[in-house]
């Protein structure tokens, strides 16, 4: 384990001062000070290339600033994913405008580039470039070429090769570059990867203008298919965008995060590697893909979940896994970078996730309320995928009434957690709905007795009289905010006096300005040490379930609440701190799609 130097945290930039660009198969981070901390190559999945978020030191970055004292500004070209980063200087303005082109799919696939055009708009400012990879997280040394205005960054598994239109030079196996533009000029630095049949080429600055121009163009064509109208049509379709950038085109799959190991909490150990695509998500990608008018990224997403999930073997927990990898595959074998300190000394940093082999029931749910959704809205099932449903409802029916680890992921034993039972409620009961809709051939007698016996365990022993609310677990008195999801999955109605009460409850004791815990890890122990933020998509299912309730004013109140904790791009964490900043993975495709169905409800009862 490396260890952090005291004192030396201002060597990493807050989470929250980055924007993010991409591809569709991976996507890098630069802060507000210009420089790439965080990028892997070719996949979300892959080692890093750029890693200085997780070791200022080990980790490796692509810095890009102005070479005097400057005030920054950070901003998406509108409706893109276009980022500029601005510097404010005594004697000028410039801007990068950083992007990386999307590749077509069939001549390009194996094409990754990234772009960062310099301009000065105003005066004359100079400039300093330090391109330093470090491959493998830091672990493989690399050697470089450097000649007629190419470096070329080699490894065995991986090379990079970087062109520029000012000249560079040679610091051992890193590069450097200072230059000076007057109003108007610009430099141009891509970073392409190379090798497998892929061959270096230049960019000059008229290739450069070109796909600017080709990249906003795909990027606001690409919007322009969204139905929203509503009241927060930037921050919905910021969030859109988000998550069009957390795709993998090839296989529709849809990562958590494009980060590993931000912490939840500076210096503690709540840190995980969310570069994969989990079940749970399925049913909020559907629901928001489909409301947006995403049919195609729906029609995907649904291609990856039928093709990869409904394919894999069977685990030891059951017929599906909580996660699979963007590809599809289940092995996702966790380790620890010993090498690397870890965000601000928040160590350890992993790579894989061991809660892969969790059992989680309430992904059942998620995954056959995915396949509902999408036969209402998108296309109907096919008979295959009906055979599917089936296995799984039927396995639902042998297996529900058992302990699990919980939505949370807990590492601290597994419990009769009660958002697990509601998740396998809804999972029999969406199979019902469908086949009853559809008139497909089910054992509906035994798929409606095993439903009710849920509901009436739910109802009898997740009901807390001391807490006067639903808890977090059967014959518990601990609350737990993914009972939110009580009235947003149709368990109960969002005025039915247990439930109100239940709201009530957890606005007194879990709820801080609109912001929302998952749980007290006090009060309920979950195996890791330290405590944690909000949680973010909490806070969206608050405003969702006071809306329904009727609480109109509190819900937009809380919503607009939330909006202000946004990042200066618009982007959301998985948590946010005691002061307001944001802590884990950046950005959280789960907060997003949280976000875009809080709106569109919160719209629909505001009228």
């Amino acid at each position: 384990m490396a260890t952090a130097i005291p004192g030396e945290n201002s060597r990493y930039l807050p989470i929250a001062d980055h924007g993010l660009i991409g591809d569709l198969r991976t996507t890098a981070l630069v802060g507000t000070n210009g420089t790439i901390d965080w990028y892997c190559c070719p996949r979300f999945d892959s080692p890093s290339v750029f890693a200085s978020l997780l070791d200022s030191e080990r980790g490796g970055s692509f810095e890009l600033a102005a070479d005097v004292p400057a005030r920054t500004k950070q901003f998406y070209f509108p409706d893109t994913n276009v980022l500029i980063t601005r510097f404010y200087a005594n004697d000028g303005v410039g801007e990068i405008q950083d992007f990386m082109p999307v590749a077509d799919e069939a001549l390009e696939h194996d094409r990754h580039r990234l772009i960062r055009r310099v301009t000065c708009v105003r005066g004359a400012l100079p400039f300093r470039a330090r391109i330093a990879p470090r491959f493998g997280y830091g672990s493989e040394q690399h050697t470089l070429r450097l000649a007629h205005g190419q470096a070329v960054f080699e490894t065995p598994s991986l090379s990079l090769a970087l062109t520029a239109t000012v000249p560079m030079e040679a610091d051992g196996t890193d590069v450097w570059s200072e230059f000076k533009l007057q109003e108007g000029e610009h430099a141009v630095f891509a970073l392409d990867r190379v090798g497998d049949g892929v061959a270096p080429r230049s960019c000059a600055t008229t290739e450069a203008e070109e796909q600017f121009t080709a990249t906003v163009a795909f990027w606001r064509r690409w919007l322009s298919t969204s139905r929203y109208r509503g009241r927060w049509r930037e921050m919905v379709h910021r969030s859109a965008l988000v998550l069009k950038l957390l795709t993998y085109a090839p296989t529709g799959g849809i990562v958590a995060a494009p980060t590993t190991s931000l912490p939840e909490s500076i210096g503690g150990e709540r840190n995980w590697d969310y570069r994969y695509v989990w079940v749970r998500d399925a049913a909020f990608c559907v629901y928001a893909l489909l409301r947006l008018g995403f049919t195609g990224e729906a029609a995907a997403f649904m291609r990856f979940l039928t093709t990869s999930v409904c394919t894999c073997t069977p685990g030891t927990s059951g017929p599906l896994q909580i996660m699979y990898g963007i590809d599809g595959r289940g092995d996702l074998p966790e380790r620890l970078l010993d090498d690397f300190e870890g965000y601000q000394g928040s160590w350890p940093v992993r790579v894989g996730n061991a809660a892969v082999d969790q059992l989680q029931l309430d992904i059942y749910g998620a995954l056959v309320d995915a396949i509902y959704l999408y036969d209402k809205w998108g296309k109907p099932i096919s008979s295959d995928d009906w055979d599917y449903v089936g296995t799984l409802v039927d396995w639902v029916c042998d297996n529900w009434d058992q302990p699990d680890e919980g939505v949370w992921e807990t590492r601290g034993g597994r419990k009769n957690f009660l958002y697990s039972r509601l998740m396998c409620w809804v999972a029999i009961e969406r199979a019902i709905r469908l086949a009853n809709h559809r008139g497909l051939p089910a054992d509906l007698a035994r798929w409606q007795r095993t439903r009710d016996t849920i509901y009436r365990q739910i109802m009898r022993r997740g009901w807390s009289g001391d807490l006067e609310a639903f808890a977090q677990y059967l014959d518990g008195d601990v609350l737990d905010a993914s009972v939110l999801m009580m009235p947003l999955a149709k368990f109960s109605a969002p005025t039915d006096p247990k439930w109100m009460s239940t709201l009530t409850a957890l606005g007194n004791h879990l709820v801080s300005d609109s912001l929302v815990y998952r749980y007290d890890p006090q009060a309920s122990p979950d195996g890791l040490q330290g405590m944690e933020g909000t949680f973010s998509i909490c806070s969206f299912w608050y405003v969702e379930a006071l809306a329904r309730a009727g609480r109109l004013d509190e819900a937009r109140l809380a919503f607009e609440k939330m909006l202000t904790y946004a990042n200066h791009v618009g982007l959301f964490a998985e948590q946010i701190g005691h002061t307001g900043e944001q802590l884990g993975n950046f950005p959280q495709a789960f907060t997003h799609l949280a976000l875009i169905s809080a709106a569109f409800n919160l719209d629909r009862a505001l009228g």
